[in-house]
């Protein structure tokens, strides 16, 4: 009878696997701790930085960004949230200044300037490195309104100042429009001030040095990033 018993309770078990095997192979999701250190302020200037420093800044507000408690990357100035769980921030980037001849010192010849953008997903902890169009960390200030980025572009060849509205996750612009010539050495500084957004209408307004405003309309469309659930990460850690 206690046979019959187990054999029957085994069978039971094995029904309930079958009807349900996702329940049943489910790993639990993990949950991941995203967020921004304290700031400090480390050296910064216009001559150890090619990106470009503002008149009388010597210094750079910079914070680490933090995954699960591990530094991934240092980050600067403001956050914007493109939706409830990824925002957008600025890179900080610590670059080696030497040069072949120098002479090596303690505190070797390290400086900090701004990077590029990085987008961070807290349901993932992924972090990943924005790919805008024409953008230059020199001359581009990015102006942000939902998952739309606004700045002056400068192109590859160094001549050109562009008008850029760029979308997440979309390669190709939503505006690219020749603003003037650039000439490096002769350029007023900045050479673009941050654009303005108007809501309704959709308008982006520019602000070349030199040239009065320059405003486009933009035809709003559907947020074009896709975030992963984090089922498919989940799945990959557990391999």
């Amino acid at each position: 009878m206690r046979l019959q018993s187990r054999s029957a309770l085994t069978a039971l078990l094995l029904a309930i696997s079958l009807a349900f095997p996702a329940a049943a192979s489910a790993a639990p999701r993990k949950a991941h701790t995203v967020y921004l250190g304290a700031a400090k302020k480390v050296p910064y200037s216009k001559a150890g930085d090619p990106s470009g420093a503002a008149p009388g800044e010597d210094s750079l507000r910079i914070r680490a960004l933090l995954v699960d408690g591990v530094v991934k990357e240092w980050t600067t100035g403001d956050v914007h949230e493109i939706t409830d769980r990824s925002f957008a921030v600025r890179r900080a980037m610590r670059i080696n200044d030497a040069l072949p001849g120098d002479n090596p010192t303690p505190a070797g010849y390290w400086v900090w300037q701004r990077g590029p953008w990085l987008l961070v997903d807290r349901a993932t902890g992924r972090v990943s490195a924005l790919h805008l169009p024409d953008y230059n960390p020199g001359v581009s200030q990015v102006s942000w309104f939902r998952d739309y980025a606004a700045y002056c572009g400068l192109t590859p060849s160094g001549k050109s100042l562009y008008a850029v509205v760029a979308q997440v996750a979309v390669r190709k612009p939503v505006l690219a429009r020749k603003l003037a010539a650039f000439d490096a050495a002769n350029q007023a500084a900045p050479a673009c001030a941050a654009p303005d957004w108007q809501r309704d209408p959709l308008r982006i307004a520019f602000h070349p040095a030199g040239m009065n405003a320059i405003s486009y309309d933009i035809v709003p469309g559907s947020a074009a990033l896709v975030e992963d659930s984090g089922d498919a990460a989940a799945a990959e850690a557990g391999k």
